[in-house]
């Protein structure tokens, strides 16, 4: 999976305390750990942006054994019910999660522990490489489905359009576990490259004096990254080694977009904005650089290997530019299917390639694609249609406030974290859509809820 055996001595990793585990220190450690469990089994890894994690997740897909990812600070309940539910017959989790010692402690690394549950092993699709779970750290249930050739498909694809070689030194910004910030490990350990890990976020200077000591080339972030980057002042920071910026994990405002994008034309930096879902493996679109600015608001065009295209309501192709529809994607890293079973596990692929992917979107004359929104956010207000995304984004654009927007049909509740700016909201939703302003209600809270990834959880929203 990841040409462990052509890139030599090569550094795989740093972490901020300076440590290197190298690429044939992982080959070492994937016959160890497939000696510890011997065969093709489920294992959970509960995990942290550090060596014991990466290691785990490499050898498991290098011996055959199907790994499920979640955080390592999951809730002890939510854990367990996961537990329950798909039965892993092994688990690998930092020794001071405090519910480890109610398993068999088989082994050790000295900072993570093998245990193992006393459930049997699964039935497995023979295919089946990777689970995910759809909901970050909410211990739902529901788990994508890859296969082997999904994620080398797309780990194909990455490096091929971020021109990816073995001289790259990406930080950690997201989870591994989290599907953005696994394809970002998986195309890098592929070339032979350094990722440089660490758990220090953004917003600490621990992070900044890593990035800056260890060199680092690239980052990627989701929208409230850039949104907090932009907060830091990272227009005004001296980073020569920085040469590139992804960002997926959600639509970035065209605003921002277009405030990086002349940042990175201005430094000599590349700022490439993409598109994925974990049921397609991680990427579907990218935005290329040189593109950025000119086609800013956009997601770009199909990955390499990949297609779109954009069905109407009743399920028609859409050929005419600018027209809004559903998008649909086509391509080898196009996942199974999901589980919510153990029994699943067996399954075999239930999408032939084909992903309809929920979100609205429409092409431009150019052929370069946009998202409109997800097609469960959109309410029917008085007879008009209007999009929640699009509500947020011109909210936060125009009012510089962080919101969330949902409801029913005639009635949109703004969720605000100030009292005083529920009515400025109401107020300029009313006036800017030409709807009355007793369709708009709004509600305080203490906090837009994220998940880890910086996606507002609206169903955590009363």
């Amino acid at each position: 999976m990841f040409r462990l055996d052509t890139h030599g001595d090569r550094i795989a990793a740093i972490n901020d305390a300076g440590q290197e585990l190298r690429y044939t220190e992982l080959i070492d450690f994937t016959e160890e750990f497939h000696s510890w469990i011997g065969k093709r089994t489920l294992i959970f890894i509960f995990c942290r942006n550090v060596f014991s994690a990466l290691k785990a997740y490499v050898a498991s897909l290098e011996s055959g054994i199907v790994p499920l990812l979640l955080d390592a600070g999951m809730e002890e309940g939510l854990a367990k019910n996961l537990i329950e539910t798909y039965q892993p017959e092994f688990i690998w989790a930092p020794n001071d999660v405090p519910w480890v010692n109610q398993y068999e402690n088989a082994k050790s690394d000295g900072e993570y522990v093998l245990l193992k549950t006393g459930y049997d092993t699964a039935v497995l699709f023979d295919e089946l490489g990777l689970l995910l779970n759809t909901s970050g750290s909410t211990g739902v249930a529901k788990l994508v489905r890859q296969s082997y050739r999904n994620i080398e498909a797309n780990t194909e694809s990455i490096v091929e359009y971020l021109k990816l070689d073995e001289e790259e030194r990406p930080i950690t910004t997201l989870p591994m576990q989290y599907t953005y910030g696994l394809s970002i490990i998986n195309s890098h350990l592929y070339v032979g490259a350094t990722i440089l890990m660490t758990e220090f976020g953004i917003m600490q200077k621990e992070f900044w004096n890593f990035f800056k000591e260890a060199g680092a080339t690239s980052f990627g972030g989701v929208p409230y990254t850039y949104e907090m980057l932009k907060k830091l002042r990272i227009f005004r920071m001296d980073l020569p080694t920085l040469k590139t910026m992804t960002q997926a994990g959600g639509k970035l405002t065209p605003e921002l977009h277009k405030e990086f994008a002349e940042y990175a034309e201005s430094q000599g930096k590349n700022f490439i904005v993409m598109y994925g879902q974990t049921e397609a493996t991680a990427r579907m679109a990218y935005l290329p650089a040189e593109k950025s600015l000119e086609k800013y608001g956009s997601m770009g065009i199909a990955i390499p290997g990949g297609k779109f295209s954009i069905i109407d309501a009743n399920d028609n192709v859409i050929t005419e530019p600018e027209t809004v529809g559903e998008l649909v994607y086509e391509g080898d890293n196009v996942t199974l299917g999901y589980a919510q079973t153990r029994e699943e596990l067996s399954l075999g692929d239930e999408r032939f390639g084909k992903l309809i992917t929920g979100d609205m979107a429409k092409f431009d004359a150019d052929g370069f694609y946009y998202i409109v929104g997800r097609k469960k956010r959109f309410l029917k207000i008085y007879g008009n249609r209007v999009n929640l995304d699009e509500c947020e984004r011109l909210i936060n654009a125009n009012l510089g406030l962080e919101v969330a927007c949902a409801g029913q049909d005639d009635n949109l509740c703004v969720y605000v974290t100030a009292e005083e700016d529920g009515k400025k909201c109401c107020e300029y939703l009313s006036k800017t859509t030409g709807i009355h302003h007793k369709a708009f209600t709004y509600k305080k809270i203490d906090a837009i809820p994220r998940n880890e990834s910086g996606k507002i959880q609206y169903s955590e929203l009363d």
